[in-house]
């Protein structure tokens, strides 16, 4: 009986200590993850706050908005990063800017996305451009910065029409002056054989080695698509149309509207289109004025996709980053589109809502030696009819067929050769990705 007597008080013991335990446990975990989660936010708001005022106008309140984009760098060789690329990157994790001003976006919304490198007096004129187009309230428009230019941050800050948000590629060659993806101290240059003057870097096919600030073009519009259609908060989840413009289009008032019937009419007036464009396909046409909607090649003024056709170009990342071709747009016109089987058409009006006004190139921008200069003086008229939608939904639609242009078999102009380039390419197309999805693309590279 004593033994009996004495078990059972041990027993509570045990159970009352184990108990003890378990809550201590419990309790030093939560106090933990309050720790480092209060830690984290203070640090990433701290050195937010210190860019905002910095960088942009500071005006957003972000106390609420985490750190959202999820960038696999553990799983893709990025290159390293120096203090403005890291600091930049933070930018992109910042809310839009205007929430006050425009709380609530359409359900049906096309969001705009502008990609830019450093001609102020362009974005000026499409900026203006834009903030005379209706329904552009109704959007986010999102800018794509290729470098960052205090300049070109400026007019941004000034957007006051829309909800607007800015990201930076935060490995864009014109952010490293020392290493790659910029230009390092062992690169080869011009024609260098690399063996005779023991330095860095794969030829072109003509032998050419790499231009960093030539090479941008691609990295840039390929980091972007990543970014904006898989990575960015506000779009990974964005099943309808994204429409992509330059800093050298001019966008008619008439453009979003438009652009939404074109959408619409697509599924059923030309269920075999892949996109929506604002402009003809030749940058020198007007349109032909037509009561006719027009199916033809893709063009790369004011185009629009869904999520469906980011997929498939997706799935040709490897033939998009391997092909010899500096130019996003030749890229995809020489292997991409052509890879899909079928042509890759686009529809349009017959009346274009976008123009291309430009005369120097992306690559042509401030602070090089053979700087092209452009005041950015444009005169395109605007009419009447390009103030009001100007397509109607009984029109039928008429087919270009066979036209002339960049086609599979074309070669490409080169600048494309270096095998960092490809491989950084590569890694833009996984940054968000599981390693189940892309490491087969990866391996192929590796291999």
């Amino acid at each position: 009986m004593a033994a009996a007597y004495y078990k059972k008080p041990r027993l509570r013991d045990v159970a009352l200590r184990r108990l003890i335990l378990v809550v201590s446990v419990t309790l030093c975990g939560v106090l933990l993850l309050v720790f480092l989660f209060g830690s984290n936010a203070t640090s990433i708001n701290d050195v937010t706050r210190d860019l905002v005022e910095n960088v942009g106008d500071g005006n957003d309140d972000d106390s609420a908005y985490r750190r959202d984009l999820k960038v696999a760098k553990g799983l893709v060789a990025l290159p390293n990063q120096n203090d403005l690329s890291l600091k930049l990157e933070k930018l992109n994790d910042l809310p839009p800017r205007n929430l006050d001003l425009y709380p609530n976006l359409a359900k049906d919304r096309i969001i705009v996305v502008l990609y830019v490198h450093n001609r102020p007096q362009y974005l000026k004129v499409v900026v203006d451009s834009l903030s005379q187009v209706t329904g552009i309230n109704e959007t986010l428009l999102i800018v794509s910065h290729d470098g960052y230019f205090e300049d070109m941050n400026k007019i941004i800050d000034g957007i006051r029409f829309c909800q607007v948000k800015q990201i930076f590629a935060p490995y864009s060659p014109h952010l490293f002056s020392d290493s790659f993806p910029g230009v390092s101290a062992r690169d080869c240059k011009d024609k260098d054989v690399a063996s005779q003057k023991h330095c860095e870097g794969n030829p072109d096919q003509y032998g050419n080695h790499r231009s960093p600030r030539i090479v941008s073009l691609k990295h840039h519009w390929w980091w972007m698509m990543n970014t904006v259609w898989d990575g960015l908060r506000e779009t990974r989840k964005h099943e309808g149309h994204i429409l992509f413009i330059e800093e050298d289009h001019f966008i008619y008032p008439n453009a979003y509207r438009n652009l939404q019937i074109l959408t619409s009419l697509k599924p059923e007036k030309c269920p075999d289109c892949y996109a929506a464009n604002l402009a003809p396909s030749d940058v020198n046409s007007r349109g032909e004025g037509w009561a006719s909607l027009i199916a033809e090649r893709m063009g790369n003024v004011g185009y629009a996709f869904n999520r469906t056709v980011w997929k498939k170009i997706h799935n040709k990342a490897r033939e998009f980053c391997f092909f010899d071709d500096y130019n996003w747009d030749i890229t995809m016109w020489a292997t991409v589109y052509p890879s899909f089987g079928s042509p890759v058409y686009s529809l349009r009006g017959s009346r274009t809502s976008a123009v291309h006004f430009g005369r120097c190139g992306l690559h042509q921008g401030q602070g090089e030696k053979k700087v092209c200069m452009d005041n950015g003086m444009v005169n395109i008229h605007v009419e009447d009819a390009d103030k009001v939608p100007n397509i109607a939904s009984d029109w039928s639609v008429h087919i270009y067929k066979n036209q002339p242009g960049y086609k599979a078999g074309f070669k490409g102009w080169g600048g494309w050769g270096d095998d960092r380039d490809r491989h950084l390419c590569l890694s833009f197309s996984n940054m968000y990705r599981s390693t189940g999805t892309s490491s087969p693309m990866y391996s192929a590279f590796l291999m």
